[in-house]
């Protein structure tokens, strides 16, 4: 016979689902709860009530004629609480640093970003970051920042919080990110730090392409290449939090040369310098500083979009043939210049997986583009607070 507490436990996590959902949509109903979950009209209710119960959600009345509505009478919306104070979220991208804060519930009041060389300077860019923190919460008021949330674009270990590769981040090696924040952030309650793709997944899992999915593969196509996976709604980083690190893969016949020192890994083939420097090469006469991923459209350029998907797809259906997701949700800034890119991904799994992995599969850029990794870090602080 079931205990009390075993009984319990898949109720709250019922509750904990709904939440999530009722956070990232505003005025969602009963009924499109129903059908986005597939749970019953009866679960549903009975957990929605317990939260508006225990004060974390409420319900107001929509207006006629809106959404869910239909011709009858207006369907109730359903809102998330705000409870507590402000939350805060910093990407480090290999070149940029973005700086976001948001509410309780992590829904964004202000960011701004900056371009930096972040492998090389370390110091400056965690104190570039927390400087326009600090300018940002002057301007909007903002005292205490309930928890932080910071990512960064190579390996962490998770038990001792430590930047392991002295090749990929070279002037991070041997840093503890979040002792380094904590020290230098005011007023600051919980510090967290984690690798940029695993923000960048989690960011999709609350508010982007993955919200609906149980597992997927998000791979973060930058100046780096990285990889997230969640699995049963979870992010899954390994046993040290090293996972994810495929940006590193060896690409058979290929000898450029990798910020690790090795040849012929996957991003210096396949990223933003790599794509930029093969457009100014094809394109002589125009000033390499004014090129950018999407600047031309010729055929020239969408072959060597497709090009590079395809060498990501290759590394990629073996992942598939692994992981069996059931998505691969391409972010970054390769993500973000279109069909081009994916279609020579999304050809490259469909020819290397296996055909019943591939079937099942969904290729797609990231819902939130470029911005994954900073709402990850404000969705992931969010949930910090949120209870």
């Amino acid at each position: 016979m079931a205990t009390t507490s075993e009984r319990t436990a898949p109720r709250l996590r019922t509750r904990e689902d709904l939440l999530h959902l009722i956070r990232a949509n505003d005025d969602v109903t009963r009924a499109e709860l129903v059908e986005l979950t597939g749970m019953s009209r009866s679960t549903v209710n009975q957990s929605v009530g317990r939260l508006i119960a225990d004060g974390r959600i409420t319900e107001s009345e929509a207006l006629p004629q809106g959404r869910g509505s239909g011709s009858g009478r207006p369907a109730a919306g359903l809102k998330a609480v705000a409870d507590g104070a402000p939350v805060a979220g910093i990407d480090f991208g290999h070149n940029h640093v973005h700086v976001a804060v948001a509410d309780a519930l992590g829904k964004p009041i202000a960011d701004e970003r900056t371009t930096l060389d972040v492998d090389l300077r370390a110091t400056d860019a965690i104190d570039v970051a927390v400087g326009i923190l600090t300018r940002i919460r002057a301007e909007q008021g903002i005292g205490h920042i309930s928890s932080l949330v910071a990512g960064i674009p190579g390996p962490l270990d998770a038990r001792t919080g430590l930047v392991r590769s002295p090749t990929i981040l070279s002037s991070w090696v041997g840093l503890a990110p979040a002792d380094e924040l904590r020290r230098r952030v005011e007023d600051v309650g919980h510090v967290h730090v984690e690798n940029d793709a695993v923000l960048g997944a989690y960011g999709e899992l609350k508010a982007g392409a993955g919200r609906y999915r149980r597992a997927f593969l998000y791979v973060k196509a930058s100046h780096g290449i990285g990889a997230g996976l969640v699995i049963d709604g979870v992010p899954f980083k390994g046993a040290n939090g090293l996972a994810g690190e495929i940006g590193h893969t060896h690409l058979p016949g290929h000898t450029e040369m990798c910020r690790c020192g090795n040849r012929g890994c996957l991003e210096s083939v396949v990223s933003v310098q790599a794509l930029l420097a093969q457009l100014a090469h094809t394109h002589p006469g125009t000033d390499p500083a004014e090129i950018g991923l999407t600047t031309f459209t010729d055929g020239i350029t969408q072959r060597l979009l497709d090009e590079a998907g395809r060498e990501l797809g290759r590394v990629l259906a073996s992942l598939c043939n692994l992981l069996n997701p059931d998505a691969l949700i391409i972010g970054g800034e390769l993500g973000a210049t279109g069909s081009g890119f994916l279609d020579g991904v999304e050809a490259t799994v469909a020819r290397h997986a296996q055909p019943a992995t591939a079937a099942a599969l969904e290729i797609m850029p990231a819902a939130l583009g470029v911005r994954a990794e900073v709402t990850g870090a404000l969705q992931m602080a969010a949930s910090m607070v949120v209870r």
